[in-house]
């Protein structure tokens, strides 16, 4: 699994301060999607040391880590997620593109699950067909309300 870049940012989970890795190598191939260069084979290897020289630098800027993407390898973004809860405090999210809520659910503390749709939009639009699951004790508690203004 590759990494393409990563930056805190703050609107991808609802009340997070989140470090967002993009992955690449991105299956999905969504008509429209805004970051086209992650469906290619680029970037760094993303493994548990090159995560925690990441996490040393804003590991205490942060209160999440957000895998974005790794359809490709779920089982890789498992296996960072579980190091991520296992070493660290922070909470741990993975944006998907796939439709159905994944197995491996219950090793994160939120996932977004739906590929990008232009005709219904992202997650800010009440017309998205994504949405942004939270894990309350194994149970996928659907928040993408939270994205929506009032």
């Amino acid at each position: 699994m590759k990494y393409y870049n990563y930056d805190i940012v703050f609107q991808e989970i609802p009340g997070e301060v989140t470090l967002a890795v993009n992955i690449t190598h991105c299956p999905n191939h969504c008509p429209g999607c805004h970051s086209p260069h992650l469906q290619e084979d680029i970037g760094e290897p993303l493994d548990k040391q090159t995560l925690d020289n990441i996490l040393k630098r804003y590991g205490r800027s942060v209160t999440c880590v957000c895998f974005m993407g790794g359809d490709a390898t779920p089982d890789e973004v498992q296996l960072l997620a579980d190091h991520v809860r296992k070493t660290t405090p922070l909470k741990v999210a993975w944006y998907s593109g796939k439709q159905p809520i994944p197995d491996n659910f219950h090793h994160f503390d939120y996932v977004k699950v739906g590929p990008y749709d232009a005709q219904r939009g992202s997650l800010k639009e009440r017309t998205t067909n994504q949405r942004l699951l939270k894990n309350v004790d194994g149970i996928p508690v659907d928040i993408t309300d939270k994205f929506w203004k009032k």
